[in-house]
């Protein structure tokens, strides 16, 4: 691409700046005088344009409308505060388009607002970075009306449509603490994701929970929305013992396979066990979720239960508890297994936002709580995280694997 601004010229205007002793950045810097040169440049070519002549030319007389002076105005950049000046016409029907009337911002300044909130920064945290950074004295009450221009966007992107078949949904949550009833409670926050038939994961949407828990109601509540969207069926639905989430994803997708997330159910009995028994225990555990079928996978947890049963009865009871939904997975090939168990893009995504809600201590209201998670999302997966711009995360083996689910469900998926 060709330079806009030969290396001469900015030579010749780096020496004058270097003799006049201006500096580069600052409010009085080298940057702003071009940030403020060219936008009020720009502005009188926009006053050409709308009155059809330029200033002092004689063909304006008699035209109707004509310049009135102009007002001034702060206008916040990347590079500090800027004073522009801009122009007026004598019917007051002027509307600027590089700086819209009652914009105070550029939009890079509202991106970083919406960059560093979705990053857990709080309002005070982004009002003082932009105060020591680039000397520009915003309110908190400013930053919490750029984040929410997101409102719109969050509802469009709960309710756009979904494709009709997933051939996995991962059903996870995260606790954050919501003032709710004047009390702050923790409040369980429910993300779904999918995974499509090119085998990439999309977060579907995410559900705010109530304080007492789940109710098969509530859960059927949340998958029939899903439904509505266009989800007609999932093949497997990966979940964490949820009350009532199993009988309601019967109701709603009856042929779905309902599975215990395999790695959350590890981490879940491995909690019982001391620092000292884990690499002993682990090495006992695998041979459950690594048998070539259920039978072996039965032989090898009472093979645990009598090796470590006695010492971990709490291990031992949380993969009772979750047997029935444990052994649908035994009965997949290997290469179907092997993306069911590889969670690592989600588990990133839950690691990543339990981070930023630690940051911010508890929420108002559940409106600030999904504003931020959404903000989260949006920044790790992508700014389009409907599918538009972006196609989520990408499956390691998954023509492999989408060959074996091909046999598997048959004429359930649509290929």
């Amino acid at each position: 691409m060709a330079a806009l601004v030969s290396p001469a010229a900015i030579d010749r205007i780096l020496a004058d700046a270097e003799a006049s002793g201006t500096p580069l950045d600052g409010e009085e810097g080298l940057f702003n005088q071009f940030s403020k040169a060219l936008i009020d440049r720009t502005l009188g070519a926009e006053m050409d344009h709308h009155l059809g002549y330029k200033k002092d030319d004689p063909e304006g007389r008699g035209s109707g409308n004509s310049r009135n002076g102009t007002f001034q105005k702060t206008l916040l950049t990347t590079n500090g505060p800027v004073r522009i000046e801009v122009p007026r016409d004598r019917n007051g029907t002027f509307e600027p388009r590089i700086v819209p009337k009652g914009q105070r911002r550029l939009g890079q300044i509202d991106d970083m607002v919406l960059s560093l909130y979705a990053r857990g920064m709080t309002t005070r945290d982004i009002q003082a970075h932009l105060k020591e950074v680039y000397g520009a004295d915003v309110s908190p009450e400013l930053v919490s009306r750029v984040t929410d221009v997101v409102t719109d966007e969050i509802a469009e992107w709960q309710n756009r449509p979904l494709d009709a078949v997933y051939v996995i949904c991962y059903i996870d949550a995260l606790v954050v603490k919501i003032r709710t009833d004047g009390v702050v409670r923790n409040r369980p926050v429910y993300i779904v994701t999918g995974v499509d038939l090119d085998g990439y994961k999309h977060v579907l949407g995410l559900w705010i929970g109530p304080t007492e828990g789940e109710s098969k109601a509530y859960w059927l509540n949340v998958l029939t929305e899903l439904r509505n969207r266009g989800v007609d069926d999932v093949l497997i639905v990966c979940c964490d013992g949820l009350t009532g989430l199993p009988e309601a994803i019967r109701t709603v997708w009856p042929n779905a396979e309902v599975q215990t997330c395999v790695i959350h159910l590890i981490r879940t009995s491995m909690k019982y066990v001391s620092y000292s028994d884990r690499k002993a225990v682990a090495a006992a555990i695998k041979p459950i979720y690594c048998a070539v079928n259920e039978q072996a996978s039965k032989n090898a947890l009472e093979q645990l239960r009598k090796d470590w049963g006695r010492k971990y009865p709490g291990m031992l009871a949380s993969w009772d508890r979750a047997w029935d939904e444990f052994i649908p997975f035994l009965k997949y090939p290997k290469e179907i297994r092997k993306v069911v168990y590889t969670t690592n893009a989600i588990e990133s995504l839950n690691y990543q936002l339990r981070k930023i809600t630690k940051n911010r201590g508890h929420f108002p209201t559940e409106d600030a709580a999904e504003k931020l998670l959404y903000l989260g999302i949006r920044n790790i997966t992508g700014r389009h995280i409907d599918g538009g711009g972006t196609r989520g995360t990408g499956t390691y083996g998954w023509k492999t694997a989408l060959n074996h689910f091909a046999v598997v469900f048959g004429d359930r998926l649509p290929l």
